[in-house]
């Protein structure tokens, strides 16, 4: 019998924004649906986001957003990401994200933005049902 590997997520802020309550609610709330939760801490680089999720070999990448540089930010992450081979994650985004940008956040490659108040059983579930299998 062999039991099924968890599945192991890296929740970043990327950026200058230093507000980080809403990544350490999700992050919490994932760890305690059974996942391998990695959060990266403020003030994080697209090359460090990157670097960690290569390293810790996850399946998902969450990034929180509160500053409204989202537009610039998420797709020098992806970059950085693709340049380390990092493609095959589901993304998604969370924060201060206006809905006039949402299908921009999505074009860029992200499966879902969450916006506050979203009920982190949501975030679970769609993590659950969208994270790429790993042996």
């Amino acid at each position: 019998m062999t039991a099924e590997r968890p599945i192991r997520v890296l929740i970043a802020k990327p950026g200058l924004d230093g507000h980080d309550r809403g990544a350490k609610v999700v992050a919490r709330a994932l760890r305690d649906a059974g996942m391998e939760v990695i959060y990266t801490g403020i003030r994080q680089t697209p090359q460090m986001i990157a670097e960690a999720a290569l390293q810790e070999d996850v399946q998902v990448v969450g990034l929180s957003i509160l500053s409204g540089a989202h537009i610039e930010l998420f797709p020098r992450v992806l970059e950085e990401l693709r340049s380390r081979g990092v493609d095959d994650v589901l993304l998604f985004a969370g924060g201060i994200i206006p809905e006039v940008d949402v299908p921009q956040v999505k074009e860029m490659g992200f499966s879902a933005v969450f916006g506050p108040g979203t009920d982190t059983n949501d975030i679970i579930e769609f993590v659950k049902q969208h994270a790429p299998q790993r042996a």
